[in-house]
């Protein structure tokens, strides 16, 4: 499996656990859609300035799925962590979706979004920075390693959320789904290289060293930024007031349309018990089957094979299927594979994991595309933004506990045994989908409109 970014589409808006998990990117808040009759195309500036922000990100999401791997594998290798140190490790880098996720949103909103993502990537570079540093001084220890993943938490949900809000500002209204396209495109393959990428830098560097080598990266990330010649208005002032209304209104239109608050609960459900494998898998495939750092990227790489061949199947099916039914469809067949996780071990037994991750996060990529689908038809235009930032704290709050108590049922059961139980408990979550009106409907034309 792997990491989400941000994730998100997994991605920046990812309403799941970072990596292959529940969600999908949704619009950028504010975001103007194309009409018929626009400008014509961007100008020559708008291109130049289009391709730095596509290189930077392409710095930020390969960076973000080699850190996400390499920071476990610190813990493991250097730290010699446990099962329950690896969970709370995992528990503080989401930390920040549960305590900032609601004003993250209209704080950005405050500020001049490229100047956040410029300050997003040199806060990583500092803290990616500070675990050689202190590896070098013997000053490493496994409440420093907390401590960065936290703050690093925090710098990706800011960045976030000001990277999906600049793109209008950049490339004007015309060319809004094509970059929205692109860098979807980076994304997916940041997602099914990192992993791999990882393995082999850690194989190659150490852990702390390819920690250091994406810290080179998020400079390189604010360089490009810098560089881009289109500046943005400071906001209004007068937008100052409104950030507990505005957080009320968001809650409001999630928790008023019955088929949005199942979808977060079941989403929240999926998050709870698949970021828990996410917690525990380097430390089960390094310490339980044996595995090689590059050999661990490897594996964790099939997951990103699974999103990318849903994505490309997923709209045929839910015009055979409807969109309705293939969003429960989807987890109820394919949760179930993760059983083959646990299974795992030393020779042909490692593709049993690779089988199970590729099947499970298909499922979760295609439950995604449908659900954000029906979460953009169902949101009036000037609440995407509030809708999305509420979705996320609803679905990604639960990631700080997941971490916890993936820790604690490795200390409890040993790793295998906290796996045939997250993946167990993953397996019963479309009930939960499958127990409300969303059975009975095909279309999410057929559900209700708010």
């Amino acid at each position: 499996m792997s990491h989400p970014t941000a994730a998100s589409g997994p991605a920046p808006d990812a309403d799941t656990a970072p990596g292959p998990t529940p969600d999908g990117p949704a619009p950028a808040p504010g975001a103007a859609v194309p009409e018929e009759g626009a400008a014509p195309g961007p100008s020559r500036r708008q291109r130049r300035d289009f391709r730095r922000f596509m290189a930077s990100h392409i710095c930020n999401e390969l960076g973000s799925s080699i850190t996400y791997v390499a920071l476990p594998l610190t813990a493991v290798l250097t730290l010699h962590a446990n099962a329950w140190q690896a969970g709370l490790l995992a528990a503080a880098e989401q930390a920040a979706f549960l305590l900032l996720g609601l004003p993250a949103g209209a704080w950005v909103d405050r500020m001049r979004r490229r100047n956040v993502m410029i300050a997003a990537d040199l806060a990583r570079a500092v803290l990616l920075t500070a675990v050689p540093v202190a590896w070098l001084l013997d000053l490493h220890s496994m409440p420093l390693l907390c401590t960065v993943a936290l703050l690093l938490g925090c710098a990706r949900l800011f960045g976030d959320v000001a990277d999906q809000s600049y793109l209008p500002t950049l490339v004007g209204r015309s060319p809004l789904v094509s970059g929205n396209s692109r860098l979807e495109t980076v994304r997916s393959a940041a997602e099914l290289a990192g992993p791999g990428i990882a393995g082999f830098l850690v194989q190659l560097l150490g852990a702390v060293g390819t920690l250091a080598g994406q810290a080179v990266t998020s400079l390189v990330s604010a360089v490009l930024l810098g560089r881009i010649e289109v500046r943005e208005d400071r906001p209004a002032p007068a937008a100052r007031t409104r950030l507990a209304a505005e957080i009320r209104e968001g809650l409001h239109h999630v928790l008023g349309n019955p088929v949005l608050r199942v979808i977060a609960l079941s989403t929240a459900s999926v998050n709870l018990f698949l970021s828990g494998i996410f917690a525990l898998e380097t430390l089960f495939l390094t310490r339980t089957v044996g595995l090689a750092p590059a050999a661990v990227g490897w594996v964790l790489t099939s997951a990103g094979v699974g999103s990318v061949l849903a994505a490309l199947v997923t709209e045929r099916l839910s015009h055979a299927v409807g969109a309705a039914r293939l969003t429960w469809l989807s987890l109820l067949v394919a949760m179930p594979f993760g059983l083959l996780l646990p299974m795992a071990g030393p020779g042909w037994r490692i593709g049993l994991f690779v089988l199970g991750a590729l099947i499970q996060s298909g499922g979760v990529t295609a439950y995604n595309i449908c659900q954000v689908a029906y979460r953009q038809t169902v949101c009036p235009p000037h609440l995407l933004g509030r809708m999305t930032a509420t979705m996320r704290f609803l679905v990604w709050g639960i990631l700080p506990v997941s971490g916890l108590l993936a820790g604690a049922l490795g200390q409890l059961a040993g790793v295998r045994g906290a796996l045939w139980c997250l993946t167990a408990a993953l397996s019963a979550t479309p009930l939960i989908l499958l127990c409300s009106r969303l059975r009975r409907m095909r279309t999410f034309e057929d559900g209700p409109a708010q």
